[in-house]
């Protein structure tokens, strides 16, 4: 089996190679202050050795979950925001049909909630519920967090009144903390099917946890080789693998040598539409884990030949403080050849024959050739093909890069204080009991 290849050759015009192995001891201390549970956010560290430790039992556990939701239901509604939901969508979309939608399905639908305040959304949503069958996975630590929360109340009163109480008992999986909180304290006096977020994992490394397995084998997708995958990635980037051979470390140390000279935005940019969503949830995991302290490289995404159409020209000529991550897959599932055409009005002849994987690998080489003689870095993160597997070793290679990264910039990569700013205002805005000053204050501001 192949493994994800990382080349970060197309730095070296911008930086040297001993700017990005200065990092190597720092890296090594990095690592064993992760291993050892001394570094910044240590109560956080359960997504480390997650892969490795999820049991055979555990996976059985939540595909016979999945096969009774798959029984019930034409749709599945994900309820969940950020972390809860990033992750299982961006694997989803990754795997699934483009026009999955238009099709003759297998599987349920996978759909999402709670991820939003959209009153449109949610409108549609219901209507589009009305005629089908269908079933809920609420996904909250503390069953409080608005978003979830609203989704959540309005679409369990849904399913209640489609079907007998008894039954939509059985159509709700809450997965949620082990003892407390008012969605654990729901499912206990409800019955619902209940699976645990681990104390330890934050909800952006949580993909892992059945947070993201059980709406990805809902969907129908393998979830022992996706876990299979984050497995040989951990054994690949731990504790005493020697920094040349850890792709994750020299990720990490490479990101930061160009903040050092002054590139403080990375682009990640892929050449094919199902990873879109997997760039949302890398932008999640990098921009929560290292935005803070007045720190952090700022994740932005792009889609590739796409928005070479629009993004392009600024990557091409703007600012130049900005490198790009290029997320590469080396062959397509599908094949396409290009005919030929005897009129041959749009002059496509030349490349007739040629598969259309041929012309976009093209695109990408010529793409990073412009953009690092336009003064854009590049380094390019390779995978063979597009399945579960490697989409585990996508998955947690992100997450220990994001580790370390996140220790070389000194801050805590597993907190998120800042997100709760807003929360604090809408409160506030919404007179929510409690917050009567805050309410005075805020208004007047207004």
């Amino acid at each position: 089996m192949q493994n994800l290849k990382l080349d970060y050759s197309k730095t070296l015009n911008f930086i040297r190679k001993d700017d990005i192995f200065v990092f190597k001891n720092e890296i090594k201390r990095h690592i064993d202050a992760l291993y050892n549970k001394t570094g910044k956010g240590s109560d956080f560290l359960g997504w480390l050795n997650l892969p490795s430790s999820i049991s055979e039992n555990e996976l059985i556990d939540i595909q016979n979950t999945a096969n009774d939701l798959k029984e019930k239901c034409e749709v599945v509604v994900v309820i969940g925001i950020g972390g809860s939901y990033l992750g299982s969508k961006a694997v989803i979309d990754a795997l699934s049909d483009n026009f999955t939608q238009l099709k003759e399905r297998k599987n349920p639908l996978i759909v999402f909630a709670g991820q939003n305040i959209g009153e449109d959304y949610l409108t549609e949503l219901r209507e589009m519920l009305s005629t089908r069958k269908w079933g809920i996975v609420v996904i909250s630590k503390s069953g409080t967090t608005t978003e979830p929360a609203i989704a959540f109340r309005l679409l369990k009163a849904d399913l209640e009144a489609k079907y007998e109480k008894a039954e939509a008992v059985k159509r709700i999986v809450a997965i949620t903390d082990a003892k407390k909180g008012a969605l654990r304290i729901l499912s206990n006096q409800e019955g619902y099917k209940t699976f645990v977020i681990p104390d330890d994992v934050g909800g952006r490394f949580s993909i892992l946890t059945p947070v993201g397995l059980l709406p990805i084998a809902i969907s129908g997708f393998d979830i022992t080789k996706l876990v299979k995958g984050s497995v040989d990635m951990e054994k690949q980037t731990g504790k005493g693998v020697d920094f040349e051979n850890n792709p994750a470390a020299i990720y990490a140390a490479t990101r930061n040598a160009l903040l050092n000279k002054g590139k403080g935005i990375e682009i990640m940019a892929n050449y094919n539409p199902k990873l879109h969503y997997f760039a949302e949830w890398w932008k999640q995991l990098y921009g929560e884990s290292e935005g803070k302290e007045g720190k952090g490289i700022f994740p932005a995404s792009v889609n590739f030949t796409s928005d070479l159409h629009s993004m392009g020209q600024y990557i091409q000529e703007g600012q130049r403080n900005l490198f790009e991550t290029v997320l590469s897959i080396t062959s397509p599932n599908k094949k396409v050849y290009i005919t030929e055409n005897e009129a041959n009005l749009d002059g496509l002849n030349y490349i007739a024959g040629k598969r259309v994987n041929e012309v976009n690998k093209m695109a990408e080489l010529g793409t990073m050739l412009a953009h690092v003689d336009g003064g854009v870095p590049n380094i390019r993160i390779e995978i063979p093909v597009l399945n579960e597997y490697y989409l585990g070793q996508l998955i947690y290679f992100y997450e220990i890069g994001c580790a370390i990264s996140g220790y070389i910039l000194g801050v805590n990569p597993f907190d998120q204080p800042g997100v709760e700013a807003y929360k604090k205002n809408m409160f506030a805005l919404l007179e929510k009991p409690g917050f009567e000053e805050e309410t005075k204050a805020h208004k007047a501001k207004l």
